[in-house]
């Protein structure tokens, strides 16, 4: 896609049951003669929308209507360029650890936990964190074995729920920038991230820095094509090795997309990891091959490469298969 298609898609599949502000906005970027010029003269992977977004917010955009937001966006583009050219997308949405429990509770522990593309950490601490899972009939309250935590994650479930968090005993991240939970600036520009009308979501983003900040992991600046064998190699002995992603290899062209499954299919093989990725449908097209006809997800949640849920991005459901 172009640069116009980019916002167009965001407009009219990504935010258009979500965020009447980005629906505007993008359509609003995609009409724009002056503004795609704009985007265009930067690196293509800079010209996301999320991106574009989260850096006029982060630098201080109105939260209006576009013709606003552009007046502004017009005046200070070399401030917000600069934002983008140094900064990436790392939305680090702890809700997704919710979706992901349920894959994760079905190993057998202890787990040492691996997250490529970690940004911040947040989704590193699915044993800390409380959840409210809806099945339609009841709700099911999940609390870490040492009490109810300040940060409670509701999702609607389709199938079994959790009956258990699992049993980390070790935890790293991988990313090519790695974000401090206890760091103001970094904790802002994670908040610019979240869509302006999910403030619940930045509530719990809060909530989950707090907990990540006061007992910080490991976290790595590297490259996941070449550090993850490096990282997994790190983990204590005599735990189950999970590696786990959401939503980031779609960041990586086709080449290092099939470059990053098959690494992951040889660790998996060779010290028996397991292999969590949580992507779009097009992502990882081995994956989709594998799902029941008539699928529609927003992100695959599958085990060393078998689809076992269906999720919603930014955690709210999960469907088991």
């Amino acid at each position: 896609m172009d640069t116009a298609e980019l916002y167009t898609h965001l407009a009219e599949h990504q935010a258009r049951d979500s965020s009447p502000t980005y629906v505007e906005w993008g359509h609003g970027v995609a009409a724009d003669p002056e503004v795609l010029a704009l985007l265009d003269a930067l690196p293509a992977p800079k010209r996301q929308p999320h991106l574009l977004f989260a850096a006029a917010r982060f630098a201080g955009a109105p939260s209006g209507a576009w013709a606003e937001v552009r007046a502004w966006l017009l005046g200070a583009w070399p401030e917000v360029a600069r934002e983008m050219l140094t900064r990436s997308t790392q939305t680090n949405e702890p809700r997704r650890c919710a979706t992901l429990l349920p894959a994760l509770a079905a190993i057998p522990g202890p787990i040492a936990l691996v997250e490529v593309g970690a940004s911040a950490g947040l989704c590193l601490y699915p044993d800390r964190y409380s959840y409210l899972y809806d099945d339609g009939v009841a709700t099911t309250r999940l609390d870490p074995p040492d009490g109810p935590s300040d940060v409670l994650l509701p999702c609607a479930i389709e199938g079994p729920v959790p009956t258990r968090v699992p049993d980390v005993v070790w935890r790293a991240g991988l990313d090519l920038n790695p974000l401090d939970a206890g760091d103001p600036a970094d904790l802002a520009w994670l908040e610019a991230l979240v869509w302006p009308e999910h403030t619940d979501r930045v509530d719990t983003l809060r909530a989950a820095a707090r907990v990540v900040a006061a007992d910080p992991p490991l976290l790595v600046a590297d490259d996941l094509l070449t550090g993850t064998a490096h990282l997994v190699s790190r983990a204590p002995a005599g735990a189950t090795v999970v590696v786990q992603h959401s939503a980031v290899l779609t960041y990586l062209t086709p080449a290092g997309r099939a470059a990053f499954a098959a690494t992951m299919r040889e660790l998996s093989a060779a010290h028996r990891v397991v292999w969590l990725s949580n992507e779009g449908w097009t992502v990882l097209p081995d994956v989709a091959a594998r799902l029941p006809a008539g699928s529609a997800p927003q992100l695959i949640l599958a085990r060393d490469g078998e689809p076992v849920a269906l999720t919603e991005v930014h955690g709210r459901w999960v469907r088991m298969l």
